[in-house]
């Protein structure tokens, strides 16, 4: 996993939680970094999966919501560092539908060894899309959080219902229905 995700998530528990939440959960996790880590490195997932444990168990907070509001603070993230791949769509659904095709093609140009979910489309109409989620990662949450903020950003909302089509979460179809 790019160190950006380890990086940024940092960031955001410092910034919700404070640097004394950050401190416990490192010290509470056994990563092979020792929690220190570069935007442009690569680190298992293994110690993602600690930190999160991690955080939720002295927050209370579950795993799905905190990748909810991590995927929030990383799309600001996305709004401010790329704002070209953002501004290259004028809708939504457009921008959801051209993840696999397009957005994934300019991440690997920057991160080459990136290990991305698959997304792929079923169905696409002008105000709705159907898409199938693919990672052993089953961060699904994070995709849809990215999600919402992808409307929000446009201006728009829309009804995101997420099916898991695997009870571990590694296949997911989300249903989306864009609000007129």
């Amino acid at each position: 996993m790019k160190g950006i995700i380890f990086t940024e998530f940092l960031d955001l528990v410092e910034d919700k939680f404070g640097l004394e939440m950050v401190d416990t959960i490192i010290t509470q996790s056994q990563l092979e970094s020792n929690g220190i880590y570069t935007s442009i490195g690569t680190y298992r997932f293994s110690e993602m999966l600690q930190l999160l444990q991690n955080l939720s168990t002295n927050t209370d907070i579950s795993i799905d919501d905190l990748l909810l509001t991590y995927a929030e603070h990383f799309f600001s993230v996305i709004e401010k560092n790329y704002p070209g791949l953002l501004d290259t769509y004028k809708d939504p659904i457009e921008m959801l539908s051209s993840i696999e095709n397009h957005i994934h093609v300019e991440v690997k140009k920057i991160y080459p060894d990136a290990e991305l979910p698959t997304f792929i489309v079923e169905k696409k109409t002008k105000n709705s899309l159907t898409m199938i989620y693919k990672s052993s990662r089953a961060m699904h949450h994070f995709g849809l959080g990215l999600m919402n903020k992808t409307f929000e950003h446009f201006n728009s909302s829309a009804e995101i219902v997420l099916e898991k089509i695997k009870e571990d979460g590694t296949e997911v179809k989300f249903i989306i229905k864009k609000h007129s």
